[in-house]
C-alpha cells in the first residue's frame, strides 16, 4: 500500500511537471509604432512566458477606454505627460508605480523629474517618460525658404500650399504666435477662452490657404512628397522620416518654440500584470532597444545619450532642424485642467463649421 502512494505521488509529480506554465499575457495600450514586431518577438524571446498582445491607441482613445473599464483591459498603458494628472484626480484609472522596479538611473534626469512633477498626486507617482518629440512646422525649403513661425502658414504667397491638423496643437501653437501664453492662461479660463476665440477668427480667415486638413501621417506625407503642399503643422517624427527621402523637406522648430511633449509608462490600476509591464519598461529602455524602437518612432527616447542611439538617418535629420538655441526654447505641453478640452474641442467645431472641414 505504501508502495503504491508513493508510486502514485511520482506519477501525478511527474505529469505536473510535463504540463507547461500558463504564459502571462502583457496587454499594452500604446501609440502606433511604439511596439514594432521586432522588439514584440525580441522580448517574447527573452521572456517566453510572457505574450505580448498591443492595441495601438492615442490619448483621447486611452483615457477613455480606460475610463469606461475603471482601469481595467490593459496592464500598461502611454498617455502623454499632460494628460495624466486631471484624468487620474477625477478617475483613478492608474495606479502608482513602484521606481525600485525600474531602471531611472538610465533616464535623462530634465525628463524624468518633469514627468513626475506632473503626475505625482499625494506623493505617489504614476508615470515616468519615454519617448519625447516635438510638434511644429514642416517645409519644403527648396520652395518655402522663408517659413519660420506657426503664422506663415496663413501667409497670402503660399495659398493653396499649406496644411494643418484641426487639434489642439494648432490652437496652442497659432496662440503663442500671436503673443499669447495659453499654458499660463490655464489658470484663468475665461481669458483662456478668449484667446481661443481669437485664435478661432485666425484660423477661420486662414482657410484658403490650406490645401486641406491633414488627419494622418500618411497623408499628410503623400501632400508633402507630391508637391502639393509646400508647409504644414506637423509632428517631428513625421518631417525626420520625409528628410530621409527628400533633403529639402525638413521640421522647421516654430520661432516662439515648438511644442513639447513627453509619451510615458503607466499603469492601469486593474492591470493583472505589473511585473510583466516592468519588465517591458526596463526592455525598451536598454541601448540596443533604444535605437530599434526609435527606428519604428522617430521620435528620442528619454535615456541618457539618446542622440547618439538613433539610427543615422534620424540623426541627420534632428540635427538639420535643431541648433542648441531651438532646443532650448521648447515649449512642454502643461498638465490639462478640467474643463479645457472641452473648451478646446467647441473651437475645433467652430473652426470645422466655419471651413467646411470634415
Amino acid at each position: 500500500m505504501i508502495m503504491k502512494l508513493a508510486m502514485a505521488g511520482l506519477l501525478a509529480t511527474t505529469v505536473m511537471a510535463a504540463v507547461p506554465a500558463q504564459a502571462e499575457t502583457l496587454r499594452l495600450l500604446t501609440w502606433g509604432s511604439y511596439a514594432p514586431d521586432e522588439l514584440v518577438k525580441k522580448f517574447e524571446a527573452k521572456y517566453p512566458d510572457i505574450t505580448v498582445e498591443v492595441t495601438f491607441s492615442n490619448n483621447e482613445e486611452m483615457i477613455a477606454k480606460l475610463r469606461a473599464t475603471g482601469g481595467s483591459g490593459f496592464d500598461l498603458a502611454q498617455p502623454s505627460h499632460d494628460r495624466i494628472f486631471a484624468v487620474q484626480q477625477e478617475y483613478g484609472i492608474y495606479k502608482p508605480l513602484d521606481l525600485s522596479k525600474i531602471n531611472t538611473d538610465v533616464m535623462q534626469a530634465n525628463l524624468l523629474d518633469g514627468v513626475k512633477a506632473n503626475t505625482t498626486i499625494d506623493g505617489e507617482v504614476y508615470a515616468v517618460p519615454h519617448q519625447w518629440g516635438t510638434s511644429g512646422l514642416m517645409a519644403n525649403k527648396s520652395l518655402a525658404p522663408n517659413i519660420s513661425a506657426w503664422g506663415d502658414l496663413c501667409d497670402p504667397q503660399y495659398k493653396g500650399k499649406t496644411s494643418m491638423r484641426l487639434r489642439r496643437t494648432i490652437l496652442l501653437g497659432m496662440a503663442f504666435d500671436m503673443g499669447e501664453d495659453p499654458f499660463a492662461a490655464y489658470a484663468d479660463l475665461a481669458k483662456y477662452q478668449e484667446i481661443l476665440d481669437k485664435v478661432a477668427d485666425k484660423l477661420i480667415g486662414c482657410k484658403d490657404n490650406l490645401k486641406a486638413y491633414w488627419k494622418g501621417g500618411d497623408d499628410l506625407s503623400a501632400m508633402m512628397m507630391s508637391g502639393e503642399i509646400v508647409a504644414s503643422e506637423t509632428w517631428d517624427s513625421t518631417a525626420y522620416k520625409l528628410y530621409g527621402e527628400n533633403k529639402d523637406i525638413v521640421f522647421v522648430p516654430p520661432k516662439t518654440g515648438a511644442l513639447a511633449w513627453i509619451d510615458t509608462f503607466a499603469i492601469p490600476a486593474k492591470g493583472e500584470a505589473d511585473d510583466a509591464a516592468y519588465k517591458w519598461i526596463n526592455f525598451v529602455l536598454e541601448p540596443e532597444n533604444v535605437t530599434i524602437m526609435s527606428a519604428s518612432t522617430g521620435s528620442m527616447a528619454s535615456v541618457k545619450g539618446a542622440m547618439d542611439l538613433l539610427p543615422e538617418d534620424k540623426k541627420e535629420a534632428v540635427n538639420a532642424a535643431f541648433s542648441d538655441e531651438a532646443m532650448a526654447n521648447l515649449k512642454f505641453f502643461a498638465n490639462i485642467p478640467a474643463g479645457v478640452e472641452d473648451m478646446e474641442g467647441k473651437t475645433l467645431e467652430k473652426i470645422k463649421a466655419a471651413t467646411g472641414a470634415e
